[in-house]
């Protein structure tokens, strides 16, 4: 085991997963700066993973990073009975991965501990994701391709008689986006270069006339008065409090009959029965799904309509972007570390709030750590 303090006098950095793959240079520099303490897979899982916090077996440490989305997360969530067993000094956790549902921010900023997400690494891939969900719902590209796969004449045929009737172009249609952060901003560059749609979209924070400017776009600050107007809903906004679904059976409803629904977001947003029902009614024409709600189960009913493209939550999934997050996740450390500001801070608003809710210095209060506040 490492020892409780370095003997260099060095920050230290607790390394979760995979070794570094695709920016070995970057690496090469982070350790000529800091020591780095690299546990084992079987350390990560949750049970081993909460002891050695509880038993400071990686000593006191100032940093938390994990370069790869598909490993370093086998503890499960990053919740308050995890946070609480963290050594005072923290600075910093930077992670793989544009969402972060799954570590409680408000947390970790009341232990004076800046969470960063690898926001800007999966914009291009999760925005062609969607660039190809649209082309789907429009032009009816799972009816075809099931089609074709099936060898069958009669079904080639069928589908290449009867699809013409049923398919649409996306020009001068509608896209409704909700969330118009880093890839909502940049499916709706996408789809307004290359499919010539109308951009529609809803936020909390309204972009500047130049970005709206770019892509023509309609700001709607009451989201039921977008959603009449939407030929498409895209949905590219984080979780919502609590994991309430975002689509329901009352929103469906605002949405003009025969219209589609693409989600790059995540799929707790969806009541994913009230869109099966939408689908099956005619209400929507068609779906376009890279995110689930069971995940890795997807929607019995949904799996074997026609109408619906899935895909297994590969939007962001390409080289680009594990490169991406790899340099995100040791550079936002790095900066941390040595005073610098960092690059995607997701919480630092959260900051100066959590630690006047019950954290001082990086710790929790002793009420805290005993459960009685």
């Amino acid at each position: 085991m490492s020892p409780s303090s370095s003997p260099s006098g060095r920050s230290r950095i607790l390394f979760l997963g995979d070794d570094i793959k695709y920016n070995p240079r970057i690496y090469e520099r982070l350790t000529s700066q800091f020591d780095i303490i690299h546990p084992s897979p079987a350390d990560l899982q949750r049970p081993a993973f909460l002891q050695h916090l509880r038993n400071r077996s990686w000593g006191h440490f100032q940093a938390i990073m994990r370069p790869s989305w598909h490993t370093g997360g086998e503890m499960g969530n990053w919740d308050k009975e995890l946070i609480q067993l963290l050594p005072p000094g923290v600075k910093v956790y930077a992670s793989a991965g544009a969402g972060y549902d799954w570590v409680d921010v408000h947390c970790l900023a009341g232990h004076g501990i800046v969470y960063c997400n690898g926001a800007g690494a999966s914009t291009e891939a999760v925005g062609d994701m969607a660039l190809w969900h649209i082309i789907s719902v429009f032009r009816n590209m799972t009816r075809s391709f099931l089609a074709a796969q099936s060898t069958d004449p009669k079904q080639f045929l069928s589908a290449h008689h009867d699809l013409p009737a049923m398919s649409y172009n996306p020009r001068d249609h509608t896209l409704g986006i909700v969330g118009l952060g880093n890839i909502g901003y940049a499916v709706a560059v996408k789809a307004f270069a290359a499919f010539g749609m109308r951009i529609l979209y809803h936020d909390i924070v309204r972009k500047t006339p130049e970005q709206e400017e770019v892509i023509k776009a309609e700001f709607f600050p009451e989201i039921g008065s977008m959603l009449r107007k939407t030929d498409c809903l895209l949905l590219a906004t984080p979780s919502t409090p609590g994991g309430r679904p975002f689509l329901t059976s009352e929103v469906i409803a605002q949405l003009p009959r025969g219209s589609r629904f693409v989600n790059i977001a995540r799929g707790s947003l969806v009541d994913e029965d009230a869109l099966a029902d939408a689908l099956e009614s005619g209400h929507l024409a068609a779906a376009g799904l890279d995110v689930h709600a069971s995940e890795p189960h997807v929607n019995a009913r949904m799996a074997n309509m026609a109408n619906v493209t899935m895909t297994c939550h590969t939007g962001g999934g390409a080289v680009e972007t594990k490169t991406g997050f790899e340099q995100l996740a040791m550079e936002n450390v790095e900066r941390v570390l040595n005073g610098q500001e960092a690059l995607t801070p997701v919480n630092k608003h959260l900051m100066k709030e959590g630690m006047a809710n019950g954290y001082t210095n990086g710790h929790a209060t002793s009420d805290e750590r005993n459960g009685t506040i």
